[in-house]
C-alpha cells in the first residue's frame, strides 16, 4: 500500500471521491445539485490543494483508491477556542468497502494530523459516522463539549 497526499494530476480523483463519499452516506443528490457540486469542486481543488486543503491517500501497488481523507484548514482572529487562529476540518474520510478493517483510513489521518502539526492548528473537528467512531477515538478524538453560544446556521441556497 502507497500513501501520499494529492496533487494537482488528481482533481478527478478528487472530484470522484468526494460523490464516493456522498454515496457511501446515502445522500441522493439530484441532476442540478450535482452539476452544481462538481463545477464547483472543479474551481475549489486547484486553487486550494495542498494551501488550505489537504487530502491524503491509500492506493494499492496498482494504483487503486483504497482510502481517503480530506482537510481544509481555516484561518480567523485567535481567541481563546484557537489561540493560533487557525483550526481545521476532517472531511470525505472514505474506505472503500474490500479495503477496510486494515488501518488505511487510520494512516491517511495520522498524514493530515501531522500536517496539522505543522501548521499550528488550534484543534482538528470531525463529524463521526457510527462506523468511523471507535477510530476516531484511537487517534484521540473526543466528543466536542457543548459549546458557550448556540450553533446556528443560515441557509442562503434554498
Amino acid at each position: 500500500m502507497n500513501f501520499r497526499l494529492a496533487n494537482p494530476n488528481d482533481i478527478d480523483t478528487l472530484v470522484k471521491v468526494r460523490f464516493d463519499y456522498f454515496a457511501a452516506e446515502n445522500w441522493v443528490i439530484d441532476d442540478n445539485k450535482r452539476e452544481l457540486i462538481s463545477s464547483r469542486l472543479y474551481k475549489y481543488y486547484p486553487s486550494h490543494l495542498n494551501n488550505d486543503f489537504f487530502a491524503a491517500f491509500a492506493e494499492t501497488d496498482s494504483g487503486d483508491l483504497a482510502a481517503v481523507s480530506f482537510l481544509v484548514i481555516t484561518e480567523k482572529p485567535a481567541n481563546l477556542s484557537f489561540p493560533t487562529g487557525k483550526t481545521g476540518v476532517i472531511l470525505n474520510v472514505l474506505t472503500y468497502p474490500e479495503y477496510r478493517r486494515k488501518g488505511y483510513a487510520a494512516q491517511t489521518l495520522n498524514m493530515l494530523i501531522d500536517i496539522a502539526r505543522k501548521n499550528e492548528l488550534s484543534f482538528l473537528e470531525l463529524s463521526a459516522s457510527e462506523m468511523g467512531r471507535p477510530l476516531y477515538k484511537k487517534l484521540g478524538f473526543k466528543e466536542a463539549e457543548k459549546a458557550h453560544h448556540t450553533e446556528m446556521k443560515l441557509s442562503l441556497l434554498d
